[in-house]
């Protein structure tokens, strides 16, 4: 008997998708449940498992088709035996099975999976500098460019997936079509890292969470929509919609781009629950899990270019919010505190804003409340 492979349902606003990879090739046995391809679209990745235990008769659809939900990809014969099979015209050229070191390594993600798969990399001779010596897809990438000869001049064109188009041409849709500005300050982080370094410990017996600086962040950022509801709020069409709710976007940097997902009603969070929440996240994007779901809507942004060295930047709006809180690296720096110069640990912070929303003013003194808050911790708790 056969059984037809179908792409699933795709999420709301999603109307077609590519095959980014294929892990099985016809005539190769198949478990219930195994995954037999990768789906990319242009905000997730998904996997497309076998319905029954059988074998690959067919491959119907090639990787770097663009498919549609229902379509069918491939064809099983149900069963546990490989049977002999004529590949089909449209089967794509499978990748060199791996070798064995490379096969015992950590799991390649989707998006290494894929460049192995269309440039046929012997992995073997790729060295993985992901944690743990995982494989990252700028090692694959790099393992392309590797010149033969020092005379070479390498260069190589290859299309942009899905999710860095869709990346792009939200960034350029933004500088567009919003008026945007962004101010600076700079936070002296001092009594956070006396009181996370008091009790993270403790925190993380109590809670089984690791007491970061991003929920510190939050917290105060929550505080200070609530003073000021033009930053809460968005643009739709000639009408400004102030949000009653506080939906927090805390960026990700993953292998195929940045996704934003979101901490709902962050408000009523505690900071165990945030950042649990932020692990698990983290965790799903850099495997390629996270739902359209988790990244949808979203009042407030918040990155942290900081984790990767950057000193200063100026983030860009994520659309159709009205602002963006960039973090960034922590400096020791001498500042100036009654009268004397002391050493202190020094946060440059920037808040990109919609200046057709927030007036300067209020942007300003949006980005100070922060600082007051995070330089003075205790009035998270108290609310003042």
């Amino acid at each position: 008997m056969t059984v037809e492979v179908k792409v699933p349902m795709l999420p709301e606003s999603i109307a077609d998708a590519t095959i980014a990879a294929w892990h099985k090739k016809a005539g190769d046995a198949v478990a219930r449940d195994e995954n037999l391809m990768d789906l990319e679209t242009d905000k997730v990745m998904l996997e497309v498992p076998s319905p029954i235990d059988g074998i690959l008769k067919e491959i119907v659809k090639k990787t770097g088709d663009t498919v549609t939900a229902n379509e069918v990809v491939a064809i099983l014969e149900a069963g546990t035996k490989p049977v002999a099979t004529t590949p089909s015209k449209n089967e794509p050229v499978q990748a060199v099975p791996l070798p064995t070191a490379a096969a015992a390594s950590p799991t390649l993600s989707p998006a290494v999976r894929r460049v192995v798969a269309e440039h046929d990399i012997d992995m073997s001779q790729v060295k993985g500098t992901g944690k743990g010596g995982r494989i990252t897809k700028e090692n694959a990438v790099a393992a392309l460019q590797i010149p033969t000869s020092t005379t070479e001049r390498p260069e190589k064109r290859v299309p942009m997936t899905r999710m860095r188009a869709r990346i792009a041409e939200r960034l350029l849709e933004v500088a567009q079509t919003t008026a945007m500005l962004t101010t600076f300050n700079e936070i002296n982080l001092q009594a956070v890292i006396e009181l996370r370094n008091k009790y993270k410990e403790k925190f993380e017996k109590t809670h089984n969470a690791r007491l970061g600086f991003m929920s510190f962040f939050v917290k105060a950022a929550v505080e200070a929509l609530k003073r000021f509801p033009a930053v809460n709020a968005s643009i739709d069409g000639q009408d400004i919609v102030y949000h009653g709710y506080f939906d927090i976007g805390v960026a990700v940097s993953t292998d195929r781009g940045l996704v934003v997902p979101v901490l709902r009603n962050a408000d009523q969070m505690s900071m165990a629950d945030m950042e649990s929440q932020i692990v698990e996240y983290a965790n799903k994007a850099r495997a390629g899990k996270l739902s359209l779901e988790e990244m949808q809507g979203g009042t407030f942004t918040i990155t942290n270019g900081g984790v990767f060295g950057s000193l200063l930047s100026t983030p860009i709006l994520n659309s159709p919010q009205s602002a963006i809180l960039g973090m960034h690296k922590i400096d020791q720096r001498p500042v100036v505190e009654n009268g004397e110069i002391v050493i202190r640990p020094m946060m440059y912070v920037a808040m990109s804003y919609d200046h057709r929303i927030i007036d300067g003013k209020d942007s300003v003194t949006f980005l100070v409340a922060i600082k007051d808050l995070l330089e003075d911790p205790a009035r998270l708790l108290l609310e003042i």
